[in-house]
């Protein structure tokens, strides 16, 4: 409960359609409360004495008080409806860039699927909450309060008596409040779950295709599914539960009304007016009091709902700029790692161990190794994707720790061996990086990754909308656009991680040629597994199991006869004989698999 009244926060900026809405509330519970007097005043004075004139002018004041009642109650509830939807609003904005600046540690074990339910449903939630639960909540409160202080006046003994079955009606709602909470925990738990089985089924649909698993997958989410219906099931129950008791308590309070008001009626402490009036007094109690079962149960979700997401906006970015980080300037493009080593949480093993490497303005560096061996982990330390164990990793001399994270980011061009491109254009695609490019810019970045002519050939050109991830692209073009959309950030520093992977011989050609006079005037960072690419290093760094374990020149590394050069005649071997599949140290055939939320197997 308490995560629920922190949502209380966003309803600051909102503050005077929060009290325009308690104002008219207040307004329209006293109106209510007028209308068992004038019934009590009808049957005691008009119609006990007959007087027609009183009924009519009775009747019409009753036809006012409605019609202004339904007016206050069509703008009490347009006024709530309108800031929750606002605090809906700001909730899941606050959701949303909270998750931006999360580390990929957290995405490396958070589900996605469960991320969007909390964004989506659990803060409708506490949108429905705020929106119709809480009026009704002050409603009730208000009206009770009222009906107490009106029927104490009234006549306390017979008031006394009529409230008697409310006392056990708010001990089982509280008791009510305390069950449901939980049991609505697990069923946005289960929710999420569904989210994630369906998430994961549409990004691998050509998976599930391939292998002929769609009945498993079906199997897969109805599991799931079954899950929320039975959790759903369970609130159900307690609902059953409580419902008709509720009702049967109400009804015992009218009886103990008619019995007890009619004896003091007879006695002629009483009149029946007043009777009348007693008795519709609980019968409005009644309604919110019925309904207070559905505000618990709805706040119950709320609270489930609110306790999700701030699990979420909790969690402190473990990475992000300290308060007197230094704005880096244009970099010369100096990288140095120092004693680095690097554990990710997950891990028993380091998966870097006191890597010293350094690298000099404009010098190209490769870095090759088995699967495992720490390449992408080595080169994610640079932009801060992760931060080092032990050590530091230095650009121009200075600790990307101290400096600000947006200014070393923005200097730093990235292409993965897994592009991913978002639903947009593709000018916009390759603009991601500097949406205030020009069109010349644009063109110049598509033509330098060899991307322009087939860009041309769409209807649209470079307004062509791609589909979600790129999927009406090929993977060469694919690739080719995520070259362009990091060349035109004319980065500093230039990190290739294994991005020729993906194209056609043909194709690599063409972009390497691109390439090699782009590197030109800046530091790059190129992991590869086809020794084409990487013997035109300046250095290329060897690493195994997290260590750097040679470094040289191309041939000064083949004349050392190390694991460079077991790799270098293994593939030579494969040029001359394809069937020769032979894993070097272990390694299994096949490339590397790199990040995935910024993470790589690498390590």
């Amino acid at each position: 409960m308490k995560n629920l009244i922190r949502t209380a926060a966003f309803l600051k900026p909102y503050a005077w359609q929060v009290a325009a809405a308690l104002l008219m509330l207040l307004t329209l519970t006293g109106l209510n409360l007028l209308v068992p007097r004038i019934i009590q005043t009808v049957i005691d004075d008009g119609l006990l004495r007959g007087d027609t004139p009183y009924l009519i002018r009775s009747a019409l004041l009753l036809l006012v008080l409605g019609l202004v009642t339904a007016l206050l109650g069509l703008g009490n509830r347009y006024t709530s409806e309108w800031v929750a939807a606002h605090v809906g609003y700001d909730l899941r904005n606050r959701m949303y860039d909270h998750i931006q600046y999360l580390p990929f540690a957290y995405h490396d074990h958070a589900q996605s699927g469960q991320l969007i339910s909390r964004c989506i449903e659990d803060v409708r939630a506490i949108e429905r909450f705020a929106g119709s639960s809480i009026p009704e909540l002050f409603r009730f409160v208000m009206l009770t309060v009222g009906i107490l202080l009106v029927m104490l006046s009234a006549n306390a003994s017979l008031a006394v008596i009529a409230l008697i079955p409310m006392v056990p009606l708010i001990l089982m709602t509280a008791n009510f409040g305390t069950k449901i909470g939980k049991l609505f925990f697990a069923v946005d738990a289960a929710v999420g779950d569904v989210s994630n089985r369906l998430q994961e089924n549409v990004t691998g649909v050509q998976v599930v295709r391939a292998f002929a698993r769609e009945e498993y997958e079906i199997r897969r989410f109805d599991t799931a599914n079954q899950e929320v219906f039975t959790k759903w099931v369970r609130v159900i129950d307690e609902w059953a539960k409580i419902m008709p008791t509720t009702n049967w308590l109400i009804t015992i309070g009218t009886i103990l009304i008619l019995f007890f008001g009619g004896q003091m009626v007879m006695e002629g402490s009483l009149t029946i007016g007043m009777v009348a009036a007693f008795n519709a007094y609980l019968l409005m109690m009644g309604e919110p009091a019925q309904a207070l079962t559905g505000l618990v149960n709805a706040g119950g979700e709320a609270a489930a709902g609110a306790q999700r997401v701030f699990e979420v906006l909790d969690t402190e970015p473990a990475i992000k700029s300290k308060v007197e980080a230094r704005v880096l300037s244009t970099l010369h493009g100096v990288v140095e790692f120092k004693n680095v080593s690097l554990k990710y949480q997950d891990e028993k093993v380091s998966s870097l161990t006191d890597i010293n490497l350094e690298v000099k303005q404009n010098q190209i560096v490769a870095l090759i190794g088995q699967t495992g061996s720490g390449k992408t982990s080595l080169v994610n330390l640079i932009p801060r994707f992760y931060d080092v164990t032990s050590g530091s990793v230095l650009v121009d001399g200075q600790d990307v720790r101290e400096v600000e994270l947006t200014s070393l980011r923005r200097q730093i061009g990235i292409v993965l061996q897994t592009s991913l491109l978002f639903s947009d254009t593709i000018r916009a695609n390759i603009a991601y990086g500097k949406p205030d490019a020009t069109d010349e810019e644009v063109v110049a970045a598509a033509k330098a990754a060899q991307a322009h002519e087939f860009i041309e050939g769409f209807t649209s050109g470079y307004a062509t909308i791609v589909g979600e991830r790129g999927v009406t692209l090929s993977g060469g073009q694919r690739q080719r656009i995520a070259i362009a959309r990091a060349l035109l950030m004319d980065p500093r520093i230039l990190i290739l991680d294994d991005s020729l992977s993906s194209v056609d011989t043909q194709t690599e050609k063409l972009i390497q040629a691109a390439l090699d006079e782009l590197m030109e005037g800046r530091t790059t960072f190129v992991i590869a597994h086809r020794l084409s690419t990487v013997r035109r290093a300046n250095l290329i760094v060897v690493m195994d199991k997290g260590q750097i374990v040679e470094r040289g020149t191309h041939n000064e590394l083949l004349e050392r006869n190390g694991l460079y050069k077991e790799i270098h005649d293994l593939q030579l071997m494969q040029r001359l004989d394809p069937n020769v599949i032979e894993p070097i140290r272990g390694e299994k055939p096949g490339h590397e698999n790199t990040m995935i939320s910024g993470r790589s197997n690498s390590g």
